[in-house]
């Protein structure tokens, strides 16, 4: 086996860097991964064409140029971009009021689509914004994929009974029965049995024959080329288009040829939201299936080099005549197990996928579109992520209500509310803690210098000094909230003389925040209490440090709440003798 590429780092910022640094020892596992992926990936790019409404070539098409694009300005060595299910429906729910799927406006737009979510991505490279990634939270994405994965699957299911759409009612469905329906089942739960045997007991089987796991792994990875031979085969010897069961139809032979044609103005307005939309989800599921395979070889990815990578990847796709494309965890899975080092691999995979199409391409006409749905069905099923779901509902509910709000909100709302709805969801619960942060009156640690809640632990306290640490950012959400904690626990302890507050979690105090503590700090000064700050963070102070509250209401800033309790504790146990009283 090659040594895996120890580019420095692997995703280093210069563009084309796994260019200067190949290897020759890399070479083939690339050239094993390249072939293996591109005969892959030929169904499942024909299977999520027919998921975004339009024809099968154009599944091919997007695997070309974007493969290319990716090589060239991506950070991850391994990940293999291209047709996936989820992009597939996005164009297909984005696009279907604009155009009736399948026309030659629907696949223009489809062009558009991608085109602009090209440009979008790479100038949010270019102006250095992978942080974007960080607005959709991994509930709203699991919810958003479960709900999308639902939806495919409510989609494909009518193709695997031979039927244009869901049927009105039972008795409809028998009315409408024919002979064709009956052999398009028959062959659909064929080929769903055989894929599922696939993906959960082929390779163990050819491993008992005496093949390496690696091998056996890889050849029950290409299983979907089986039903998809056989089916041309079957279909074609039997005439089975000939009696009502559903093909793909012609495709041409040779490579795609872009005929370009400008929307209107206002159909281009209306690709805007649906872009950024596509754009974003992209970006977020493709960084995260390059960060979990850069992981698995110890290699590293740069956000902002992933937006180029993608936008020229969707850039491609609009060039060879595509439509929308991200990474893909499972083509990327093959792609590293089989062998591949650097992009190069990639590069294969598009030579392997031209060389079909100048070739084989027309024989695929006899394909029944029920092979191609259950290759959807046995792909997408997987996505439905209920141990999510699940793991989240126990551990936080608002994440887990996120996750379930984004999915429903996709299957009842459509695509773009759903996401709407769960970013607004995250937000909510966001603003939701925040509102409601956790104030701690604190103790020393007997003998140490350490300082911990009085609630939990068996700490000392100074009789008139009250330490509170307040575990939150303060800002218009939760002033309210702070001041009353404050005003609690000088209720708790009325002997109060001093009052320290502990800031050490305290990232930023916005002008609300501000106002309240000036207010706070005037209403302790009428009680004869004293303010006084512990542990401020720099950023913090430096924003302070120029206001009124700092300079002229606060008592002492201490850089540890040790300092401060040996010497507050001093001045508040002894400020009786000084009252005149």
């Amino acid at each position: 086996m090659s040594e895996s590429p120890r580019l420095q780092p692997p995703g280093s910022n210069a563009l084309f860097g796994w260019m200067r640094q190949y290897r020759r020892a890399w070479l083939g596992g690339d050239l094993t991964a390249g072939l293996v992926v591109g005969i892959m990936i030929i169904p499942q790019s024909m299977a999520y064409a027919m998921l975004a409404g339009l024809p099968v070539q154009i599944g091919l098409y997007a695997s070309l140029l974007p493969l290319l694009g990716y090589a060239l300005f991506g950070s991850s060595m391994t990940m293999s971009v291209g047709p996936v299910a989820v992009t597939g429906l996005m164009t297909a729910t984005l696009l279907s009021p604009l155009a009736v799927a399948g026309s030659a406006d629907y696949l223009q737009l489809a062009i558009w689509l991608a085109l602009l979510s090209g440009v979008m991505l790479f100038a949010f490279g270019l102006l250095r914004l992978g942080f974007l990634a960080n607005f959709l939270s991994h509930p709203v994405i699991n919810g958003f994929i479960s709900g999308a994965a639902i939806l495919i699957v409510l989609s494909q299911l009518p193709k695997v009974f031979g039927l244009p759409g869901w049927p009105d009612s039972p008795a409809a469905l028998l009315a409408g029965w024919q002979r064709s329906n009956t052999v398009v089942l028959g062959m659909g739960l064929l080929a769903l049995g055989w894929l599922l045997y696939a993906r959960h007991g082929l390779a163990a089987q050819l491993q008992r024959i005496g093949l390496s796991a690696a091998l056996a792994g890889l050849l029950a990875k290409l299983a979907p080329l089986v039903v998809v031979v056989l089916g041309v085969l079957v279909t074609w010897r039997a005439d089975l288009a000939a009696q009502g069961v559903p093909v793909v139809g012609s495709i041409p032979a040779g490579l795609p040829a872009l005929v370009w044609q400008t929307p209107d103005m206002a159909n281009l307005r209306s690709l805007l939201l649906p872009a950024v939309l596509i754009s974003l989800v992209s970006f977020v599921e493709s960084v995260s299936i390059a960060q979990s395979l850069a992981r698995r070889k110890r290699q590293s990815i740069d956000p902002d080099r992933e937006l180029l990578g993608l936008g020229a990847a969707n850039l491609g796709a609009a060039l060879s005549g595509g439509f929308a494309v991200c990474g893909g965890f499972s083509r990327s899975s093959v792609n590293i197990e089989a062998g591949a080092n650097t992009p190069l691999a990639g590069v294969i995979s598009a030579a392997v996928i031209g060389l079909i199409l100048i070739s084989l391409a027309p024989m695929l006409a006899w394909l029944p579109q029920v092979v191609l749905a259950a290759v959807i069905l046995v792909a997408v099923v997987p996505l439905i992520d209920l141990a999510s779901l699940r793991r989240a509902w126990r551990y936080d509910r608002a994440e887990g209500l996120t996750l379930l709000g984004t999915a429903l909100g996709v299957l009842l709302l459509g695509i773009e509310a759903g996401i709407v709805l769960g970013i607004c969801c995250s937000i909510i619960a966001q603003l939701w803690r925040g509102s409601r942060p956790h104030v701690a009156v604190v103790g020393r640690v007997p003998d140490t210098h350490y300082f911990r809640n009085t609630k939990r632990h068996l700490v000392e306290t100074e009789p008139h000094l009250l330490a509170l640490r307040i575990d939150e950012n303060i800002f218009f959400a939760n002033t309210k909230a702070v001041e009353q904690a404050i005003y609690q626990a000088l209720g708790d302890y009325p002997d109060t003389r001093e009052v320290l507050l502990i800031l050490s979690a305290v990232n930023h105090i916005d002008s609300t925040g501000l106002d309240m503590l000036s207010e706070l700090t005037e209403g302790l000064k009428e009680r004869d209490i004293g303010l006084h700050l512990a542990e401020v963070k720099g950023p913090v102070m430096d924003q302070l440090q120029h206001t009124d509250w700092i300079g002229r209401q606060i008592g002492q800033v201490f850089p540890s709440t040790d300092i401060a309790f040996n010497t507050l504790g001093k001045v508040a146990n002894r400020a009786p003798e000084h009252s005149g009283e």
